[in-house]
């Protein structure tokens, strides 16, 4: 049963002017029905007791038409069925119901237009219409007809303000829930990007230290195979333990990919300044000079801190492998300056091939990413005299999310 009826509103919806002629249909049938009967009889309401004269007849069908066309233009067919209607009031039978158009298209009026015009059109076709039965109407001023043109007048404008109002709230909660699945969807697409930008990141810094020894150990093993096999023995044993590092990184990042049922992925936890010494270790077996001054009195820093601070100097440090020179030495320095904690990894290399300065591949971007998310501020660029130089300043307390404010 609802189907069907759901069914005959869409075709109605779709068929609006055929709505409006079934409607003005019916009004004119129950002005025509309403005109033969005669509320003061002697047994009550009676039926057929009095016959509408022809301007009677006239005045309902013109009322009638005119609703055809509420939609197109509600203020004019309010105009006509009201002048209709005054007419009726004033030189035909009052009784004659043909003020009930004028009440269709003030309800008209009033669920297509806003409150104030409803209250002023409402008003004013309520006051003329009954004032003018009152006064020049052949019925007393107290008769009920005449009461009765003010009562449905006033429940016409009141009804299409009603009906106005519920449109609009059911409008507002549709857009604010169009509104608030864009907002999601966007959310979504934005974490998506962050989420992917971040592996991203970690996958250039995990493969290009790595692979920078692998190519640096590989050269020297090539260079010094036929005359000193033991130092390219030693130094593809290098190339193996950095291969194997790779890959023990690159399987930790990619098991973050993983679903909740896969196999699970190694936990070792991320790298931070307690593998300092580690990470340039790996470096000087690759043959670069590298001197380290730590003034950060063992300051515990958070993980992510600590993992940036670790990426700042390996990404660094690979650029001066790759880009510096065979001869650059490094120096990096991690201080403690109230509430921050500061890195910095100088070089003397040439620059000859310093991709870096000319703002080339990816390393600068991915540790100004790491270092802005954390509220920090990075400082690149040659030094007077030659060579580079990698300023961070991460804090080391990072800001947590409130629910007033951002993360």
């Amino acid at each position: 049963m609802s189907g069907k009826l759901e069914r005959t509103r869409c075709r109605l919806k779709a068929h609006p002017l055929a709505l409006d002629a079934s409607l003005a249909a019916g009004v004119l049938v129950c002005m025509v029905a309403g005109s033969f009967v005669d509320p003061h009889g002697r047994n009550g309401v009676t039926w057929g007791v009095r016959t509408p004269d022809a301007l009677a007849l006239v005045l309902m069908v013109l009322g009638a038409l005119a609703l055809v066309f509420r939609r197109r233009a509600p203020r004019t067919v309010l105009a006509l069925t009201g002048t209709v209607s005054l007419v009726e009031c004033v030189v035909g039978d009052p009784r004659a119901p043909v003020a009930m158009s004028a009440v269709i298209a003030l309800f008209t009026v009033a669920a297509s237009t806003d409150r104030p015009t409803t209250w002023r059109l409402g008003l004013l076709t309520m006051t003329v219409l009954t004032g003018a039965s009152m006064l020049f109407g052949p019925l007393p001023w107290y008769a009920q007809e005449n009461l009765a043109i003010f009562a449905w007048t006033g429940i016409g404008a009141t009804a299409g303000d009603a009906v106005r109002s519920r449109r609009a709230f059911v409008q507002a909660i549709r857009e604010r829930a169009e509104r608030a699945e864009r907002t999601r969807e966007e959310e979504a697409r934005r974490r998506v990007a962050e989420e992917r930008l971040r592996i991203a990141r970690d996958l250039h810094d995990v493969v290009a230290h790595h692979i920078a020894l692998v190519n640096v150990q590989a050269g020297v093993a090539a260079h010094v195979m036929d005359k000193r096999p033991d130092q390219a023995k030693e130094a593809l044993a290098h190339v193996r333990e950095a291969s194997r590092s790779a890959l023990n990184e690159l399987r930790a990042t990619v098991g973050l990919l993983r679903q909740s049922g896969d196999p699970e992925a190694p936990t070792e936890p991320a790298p931070g300044l307690d593998r300092l010494d580690e990470l340039v270790g790996t470096f000087r077996s690759a043959g670069l000079h590298v001197e380290v001054a730590r003034a950060d009195n063992g300051t515990t820093l958070p993980a992510a801190v600590g993992l940036a601070a670790y990426r700042v100097i390996q990404e660094a440090l690979t650029n001066v492998q790759k880009h510096a020179g065979t001869e650059a030495k490094a120096e990096v320095s991690v201080v403690r300056v109230g509430p921050n904690v500061e890195i910095t990894v100088l070089d003397n290399g040439s620059g000859e091939d310093d991709a870096s300065e000319s703002g080339g591949g990816h390393g600068l971007l991915g540790m100004r990413e790491r270092v802005t998310a954390l509220r920090g501020t990075l400082t690149t660029g040659p030094r007077y005299g030659g060579g580079f130089r990698v300023h961070a300043i991460l804090p080391v307390k990072t800001r947590t999310a409130t629910p007033g404010g951002t993360a």
